[in-house]
C-alpha cells in the first residue's frame, strides 16, 4: 500500500470500530479523503479482509437498533437498507434480528399511544391518523389494521 492508502486505511479502520459502517458510507468517506480508482477500491477490500466492513453485520445491527431505538417497522428499515445498496440476502437476515412478538407489541404499543394523542377528535378522524402515522412507521397494513381490530372489539380504541 502507499503511504496515502495506508494512513486512509487506518482513519477507516477506526471508523469502521466506532460503529458498523456499510460499503456506502464507507466508499463516501474513503472519496471525502482524496482517495479515488484503484485505491479505493484496494482500501476497501483490505478492511473487508480484516472484518472491519461487513454488510451482513451492517444489516442486523442497522435492523435491530433502528427497531429498538427508533421503533421503525420493517418497510422502512428495509426501505432505508435498499437505499444503501444493501443485498436481499443482507436485508433478509438483518430482518432476522426483529422478534415477531417484540413486534407486535411494539406496534400495539405505538397505536395506544397516538390514539391518547388524539382522544379529543372524532373516532373515525382518530382511527385514520393512528393508521396513517402506523404506516409512516414503516409498519404493514394488514398488521395495522389487525391491531386496530383487535383493540376496537376489547373497546380500547
Amino acid at each position: 500500500m502507499k503511504l496515502s492508502q495506508e494512513i486512509a486505511f487506518q482513519k477507516l479502520q477506526r471508523y469502521c470500530a466506532y460503529q458498523d459502517r456499510c460499503h456506502q458510507e464507507v466508499r463516501k468517506k474513503l472519496l471525502s479523503l482524496k482517495i479515488f480508482g484503484t485505491d479505493l477500491e484496494e482500501v476497501i477490500a483490505q478492511l473487508i479482509s480484516d472484518d472491519f466492513l461487513n454488510e451482513e453485520r451492517f444489516a442486523r445491527s442497522y435492523a435491530r437498533g433502528k427497531f429498538r431505538l427508533k421503533k421503525w417497522g420493517r418497510n422502512k428499515i428495509k426501505q432505508q437498507l435498499q437505499a444503501r445498496y444493501i443485498s436481499a440476502y443482507c436485508i433478509k437476515k438483518g430482518m432476522e434480528e426483529i422478534d415477531e412478538e417484540d413486534y407486535l407489541g411494539t406496534l400495539n404499543e405505538l397505536i395506544s399511544k397516538t390514539s391518547k394523542k388524539y382522544a379529543e377528535l372524532d373516532a373515525l378522524i382518530r382511527k385514520d391518523k393512528v393508521i396513517k402515522y402506523a404506516y409512516s412507521r414503516g409498519y404493514e397494513a394488514a398488521l395495522i389494521f389487525g391491531v386496530i381490530r383487535e383493540k376496537e372489539l376489547k373497546g380500547e380504541l
